[in-house]
C-alpha cells in the first residue's frame, strides 16, 4: 500500500515540476501573440482576446533579426563541431593513454568546472583585443573550444568501452588515430550526441561573452540582439519599453534550441546515463 502512495506522490511532484517549467514558456508564447495593451493588463489573461502577429512583424522589419539569427547558427554549429572534435581527442587520451601527470591533468581539467565565466571575461577581452580579433566569429567560437564538460563526459563514456576492441584493431595494424576515429567514435554516438546538445544550447544561449566581444550587427548573436529590443522600442505607455517584440523574438530564438534538444533527446539521456557508470 505504501509503494503505490509513494509512487503517486513522486509522480505528483514531477508533474508539478514539469508545470513550473512549462508555465513561463506558455506565457511567453501567449504574450507574443497579444497586442501590447493586453500584455501589460492586470490581472493578466492567458488566452489573447485578439490574436496578432504584429510583434513578429516588428521584429523582422525593425531590426536585423535574420542577420543575428544566422550569426547564432554559424557560431553554435562551428562551436559544437570544434568541441566534439577536440573534446573527444582529449577524452580518449585521458581515458586510454598512460603518461606521467595524467591524473593530475584530469584533476585540473575537472576543477575548471568550478570556475565561473565571469572570471575569464577580462583576460579573454584583453587577449582578443591584443590579437585584433574582437567583433569576429573567431572571438565567439575560440573560447568555447576548450569544453571541460565535454572532455569529462566523453572520458567517462570511453572508459566503459571494452579495451579488447582496440587491442584487436592494433593487432590488425591500426594506429591510435585510426582506432579513435573508426572504433571509438562510432561506439560513442550517444555520448557525442549528449555533448553536442549541451554545447549547441549553451552556445545558442550565451549572452555575457558575445555582449562584451561584439559591437556590430554583422557578428552580433541573437541573445545580444534581443536585449536591444527592450531599450529600442517604446511600449503602450510611451516611456516604458515594449514587451511584445522582445517576447516574439524570444519565441523565434527558442525554436532552434528546442528542435535540437528534441532531436537529440533520446541520445542525450542515454549518453549522460552511460557517462556516469565509471570513475
Amino acid at each position: 500500500m505504501i509503494k503505490p502512495v509513494s509512487k503517486a506522490l513522486s509522480h505528483l511532484v514531477m508533474a508539478l515540476a514539469a508545470i513550473a517549467f512549462a508555465v513561463p514558456l506558455l506565457w511567453l508564447l501567449s504574450s507574443s501573440l497579444k497586442p501590447e495593451s493586453q500584455i501589460i493588463e492586470v490581472p493578466p489573461n492567458w488566452i489573447p482576446r485578439t490574436f496578432t502577429l504584429e510583434n513578429f512583424d516588428k521584429v523582422l522589419t525593425t531590426f536585423p533579426f535574420m542577420q543575428w539569427f544566422v550569426n547564432s547558427v554559424v557560431v553554435a554549429v562551428i562551436s559544437t563541431a570544434v568541441v566534439l572534435l577536440l573534446s573527444s581527442m582529449a577524452a580518449y587520451a585521458l581515458a586510454r593513454f598512460r603518461f606521467r601527470g595524467r591524473d593530475a591533468l584530469l584533476a585540473v581539467i575537472v576543477s575548471m568546472l568550478l570556475v565561473p565565466i565571469q572570471v575569464t571575461i577580462v583576460p579573454l577581452f584583453i587577449l582578443f583585443s591584443d590579437w585584433g580579433e574582437l567583433n569576429t566569429y573567431t572571438a565567439l567560437v575560440l573560447p568555447t573550444a576548450a569544453n571541460v564538460t565535454g572532455v569529462f563526459l566523453l572520458r567517462q563514456f570511453f572508459l566503459s568501452i571494452p579495451r579488447e576492441l582496440e587491442e584487436a584493431a592494433r593487432i590488425d595494424g591500426a594506429s591510435d588515430l585510426r582506432i579513435w576515429w573508426s572504433i571509438i567514435m562510432p561506439l560513442a554516438k550517444p555520448a557525442l550526441a549528449a555533448v553536442a546538445a549541451l554545447t549547441f544550447v549553451s552556445s545558442w544561449n550565451n549572452f555575457m561573452w558575445p555582449l562584451v566581444a561584439t559591437s556590430s550587427d554583422a557578428v552580433k548573436t541573437l541573445p545580444v540582439g534581443i536585449a536591444q529590443f527592450m531599450s529600442a522600442t517604446s511600449g503602450a505607455s510611451g516611456s516604458a519599453p515594449a514587451y511584445g517584440p522582445p517576447l516574439a523574438a524570444a519565441v523565434m530564438a527558442t525554436l532552434p534550441a528546442l528542435i535540437a534538444f528534441i532531436a537529440l533527446q533520446r541520445f542525450f539521456v542515454a549518453g549522460v546515463t552511460s557517462s556516469g557508470v565509471k570513475g
